[in-house]
């Protein structure tokens, strides 16, 4: 292994951590000033779908991205990454609803609507998304208006309708008539990578960096999400469910086409190293700082759950 490798995996596991801690703080009994009270079975909903475990990839890249400039508070950053984290925990809560994909199993433990029931699932994917937008906005999010304010319209824009909610309508329709090959790339660029991209592009927000350096970890931030994708399709294809912590092989059966359904195992194998590539030679101008956001993308493109 790597001296860099080793790095990464150390910042990696250290970054999740710290945002565990944060949002078991966050999704705390305690009453925060303007609510009224946290019913106890809704926070235990919450927290179900959200202190569950995982990479916390999200955050990591808004928190690496953001390192890539000088003087930029690491306790905001982890904030925008926590915030990040409700709105990505929200879909997986609502994505396996039975009207979803129906699924019983999310990260090695019973789904939210498993666990408690469709209605209450329902209202904690609700609560997450919001809380997101309150973390945000927060005083403790020292942050200026401006940047909370580019922050949010962001964010926004990459979990709506042109983001990650029009991405999953995109997916329940291709259950029932497959998409060509621009169709499915526009899908998944919607449903996965919308919020990988503004993971990334967050950190040049936050930093106040140039238009320029934000577009280059925007297109970063499409390159790793692409390569998320056919990861994860790849893993559908080929791992099992104890490893991945979910159900596989979903895809197959409600016959959804994917890139790699199409195209195969080997031009899966070689797109992602040249997504990999393509995701170095962006962060070429930003020389050695960029060591551990080139290290994410082989992580990303070589997962193994």
């Amino acid at each position: 292994m790597s001296e860099r490798h080793q790095e990464f995996q150390s910042l990696l596991k250290s970054n999740a951590e710290a945002v565990e801690a944060l949002l078991e703080r966050l999704l705390s009994a305690e009453i925060e000033a303007g609510e009224i009270a946290r019913p106890e079975r809704l926070l235990a909903a919450m927290r179900h779908g959200v202190l569950n475990g995982g990479k916390r990839l999200r955050p990591f890249l808004v928190v690496e991205s953001a390192a890539l400039f000088p003087n930029v508070e690491r306790e905001a950053t982890l904030r925008i990454g926590a915030a990040l984290e409700c709105i990505h925990c929200y879909s997986l809560v609502h994505d396996d609803l039975p009207a979803m994909d129906d699924d019983d199993l999310r990260r090695g433990q019973p789904t939210v609507h498993i666990a408690f029931d469709e209605a209450l699932a329902i209202l904690a994917g609700d609560s997450l998304l919001t809380l997101a937008f309150d973390i945000v906005a927060a005083p403790e999010t020292r942050l200026p208006d401006a940047t909370k304010t580019a922050l949010v319209l962001a964010l926004a824009r990459a979990a709506g309708i042109g983001g990650m909610a029009g991405g999953q309508v995109l997916d329940l329709a291709a259950e029932k008539q497959a998409p060509d090959e621009d169709g499915i790339v526009t899908l998944q660029a919607m449903k996965t990578g919308a919020l990988l991209r503004f993971a990334c592009e967050a950190g040049a927000i936050i930093a106040g960096a140039s238009a320029e350096d934000r577009a280059t970890l925007r297109r970063y931030g499409e390159t790793v999400g692409l390569a998320f994708q056919i990861a994860d399709d790849l893993l559908d294809l080929t791992a099992d469910a104890q490893t991945m912590g979910k159900a596989t092989g979903k895809d197959a059966e409600r016959g959804k086409a994917t890139l790699v359904s199409r195209r195969g195992q080997a031009w899966a194998e070689n797109r992602l190293k040249e997504l990999v590539t393509e995701a170095e030679a962006l962060l070429a101008p930003f020389s050695h700082r960029a060591g551990i956001l080139v290290e994410t993308a082989h992580f990303i493109a070589n997962r193994r759950n």
